[in-house]
């Protein structure tokens, strides 16, 4: 076992091809070393070189207990979801996700992105939760919390083993993604389509590739998801667009814009979610706008609380995905009338009624 001092630093400047800029605190962290100047004068020097080594991309491989988690939430449209990978390299600076990171002892900044957890069971143990004797099928979402093809999936598959799980089952799975690797599965995608078991959301935040490389330095450009839209489509598989998160004077002016060119590459559904900041969250985009956008950074906060019930963030399920106050009402008001002037068809309900539990071990089982 390796043991690493943790120092806390503040951000001293943006870290390129990377979104944090720093390792913001774990709120479970029991200690917590902080970077102080000893009169020598050399601090700067020690951080830079410290960052300098940090970046670097750590791949945990691991055998999970369980695969499956389920959660009552009335706003997310489901009740179960797989995600084989914790942590996610694409680096997304506004990842909801990034608090949980905490749970591991780590931290939600740099951490996230550079501490990576690989289930290598994923398949293996989603087998076993559809074979209980109990188990009642409804959708799964898959790539939820961490994108399940983020740029480890290339090497390790674990995202399209469980697609495939899925396929040999006739289980209905729904994905979110933001990568280009989704495109490599599209012989399962298409299978699984043609079935009705699959649907996709590509998550497209904006059409500028100059934002894109500070928000989500390590995910596929804008232009990449507009193409995987349309591969996706040419195969049969149903796509929706996630116009996600909806920032407050960094991106909401592209809104029309990015539902403009996903409908004409071929998007069927189209939704939107305001920034969140759970936790740790907060402090690590605030210090991001400090670091790219100083002089938006109080104004863009202040439409995001007036959007908060004056908190930076509420976890009320009523309103935690699209915001309340005159700010929210208006991005979803522009959703609306620009769904309507577009006129997106829909995404058909997944079909339940294929689902066979798969056989136990050893057992002579059909293959799809």
């Amino acid at each position: 076992m390796t043991l690493r001092r943790k120092v806390h630093f503040d951000a001293q400047a943006a870290i390129k091809g990377r979104g944090a800029a720093s390792q913001t605190r774990s709120r479970f962290a029991k200690r917590d070393a902080v970077a102080i100047d000893d009169g020598w004068g050399t601090l700067a020097e020690e951080i830079a070189e410290d960052l300098a080594h940090r970046p670097a991309t750590r791949i945990h491989p691991k055998q999970a207990r369980s695969i499956m988690s389920f959660n009552s939430s009335p706003d997310v449209g489901f009740d179960r979801s797989v995600n084989p990978y914790q942590g996610c390299e694409h680096a997304c600076v506004y990842c909801f996700a990034r608090p949980t990171h905490s749970y591991l002892d780590h931290s939600p900044g740099l951490d996230f992105e550079t501490e990576i957890y690989a289930k290598l069971n994923a398949a293996e143990k989603l087998r076993e939760t559809l074979r209980k004797p109990g188990y009642q099928v409804a959708p799964l979402a898959l790539g939820v919390n961490t994108d399940g093809w983020q740029p480890v999936e290339r090497e390790l598959g674990l995202s399209r083993a469980v697609l495939e799980v899925c396929l040999e089952t006739g289980h209905p799975v729904h994905i979110i993604t933001k990568s280009s690797t989704i495109a490599r599965d599209v012989d399962v995608l298409a299978a699984l389509a043609r079935r009705n078991l699959v649907s996709v959301n590509i998550s497209v935040t904006t059409l500028d590739n100059h934002l894109s490389a500070k928000l989500e330095p390590r995910a596929a450009a804008p232009h990449t998801r507009l193409k995987n839209i349309r591969s996706l489509r040419d195969a049969g598989v149903p796509v929706g667009v996630l116009v996600a998160p909806v920032i407050p004077l960094i991106n909401d002016h592209e809104l029309e814009q990015i539902l403009e060119a996903c409908h004409a590459a071929g998007a069927q559904s189209a939704s939107h979610i305001l920034l969140r900041l759970p936790h740790e969250l907060t402090e690590i985009w605030r210090e991001w706008l400090q670091l790219h956008y100083p002089e938006r950074a109080a104004h863009a906060m202040s439409l995001l609380q007036q959007s908060r019930g004056g908190k930076d963030y509420d976890s009320d399920y009523a309103q935690r995905m699209r915001g309340s106050g005159p700010f929210a009402d208006l991005i979803a008001q522009r959703v609306r009338k620009t769904k309507r002037k577009l006129g997106f068809p829909g995404i058909a309900a997944l079909d339940l009624s294929q689902f066979q539990p798969p056989a136990a071990a050893g057992d002579q089982g059909r293959l799809f």
